[in-house]
């Protein structure tokens, strides 16, 4: 059974580090999970540990689908992620996040070296007609997406990078990195199906979320060590 490990907790918030293969919130309108389900929902989770947040979100039917979520990670995704307790809570993150006041850093083994150390991606994601894949070169929804990344080591066919997202579209650091000729080793969907072994699923955690808390000026940082599997997989990179 996969479980979060709480970061740090408060009678506002609560930081965890959720497991990869585990879904925040269920697809909207879907049934929530149930004791049969293998890989439950980190909001199943939440509100069993945090009952008094059931009904935090953004109205009645939003809270019970995603209660406490104002920020997402995918499935395959491991890493540091907060969820609100309180109303209020909710309303103030929410607003740090449209404001990009809220600083993220992921950890990413992609395809390839790229050509520069440090580059910012800035090239608008839309939908891609009749699925839920995202694209560069969709027309559909079309939103700003900005994103930076930091060459941290070069392994000859795969690169470790550092990716600092400055907004938050859905799969944006996996469309982009795709788009510059980089796709993040295991990502399926935007890299194809072509594989190496070491990457059992889209090689992406992250590792670190800078926010302000509830009712402070100052920022904190939260970091959720990087994964076994990553680590394994970095490992054999550097040893190749």
């Amino acid at each position: 059974m996969l479980e979060p490990e709480i970061i740090f907790e408060s009678s506002e918030i609560v930081v965890v580090n959720k497991p990869a293969g585990m879904q925040v919130h269920p697809a909207r309108h879907s049934k929530l999970s149930t004791s049969n389900n293998p890989t439950p929902f980190l909001t199943d989770w939440f509100v069993k540990h945090y009952p008094n947040a059931r009904q935090v979100g953004d109205g009645p039917e939003a809270a019970l689908e995603r209660p406490g979520v104002v920020h997402r990670l995918d499935k395959e995704t491991s890493g540091v992620i907060v969820l609100a307790r309180t109303q209020g809570a909710f309303n103030f993150l929410k607003r740090e996040f449209m404001s990009h006041n809220v600083n993220k850093t992921y950890l990413a083994i992609v395809r390839g070296v790229p050509r520069q150390k440090r580059g910012i991606i800035d090239i608008p994601i839309g939908i891609t007609n009749g699925t839920l894949k995202r694209s560069i070169g969709s027309s559909r929804m079309k939103k700003e997406a900005v994103t930076e990344y930091e060459l941290e080591k070069s392994f000859g066919q795969y690169s470790k990078l550092m990716v600092r997202p400055k907004t938050g579209r859905t799969h944006q650091i996996r469309v982009h990195l795709s788009a510059i000729g980089h796709p993040i080793a295991g990502d399926r969907l935007y890299g194809g199906r072509n594989q190496p072994a070491w990457a059992t699923r889209t090689m992406l955690h992250a590792l670190r979320l800078e926010l302000a808390l509830p009712g402070k000026n100052n920022q904190v940082f939260f970091e959720a060590p990087i994964p076994g599997d990553m680590r394994a997989a970095l490992d054999e990179l550097a040893a190749v």
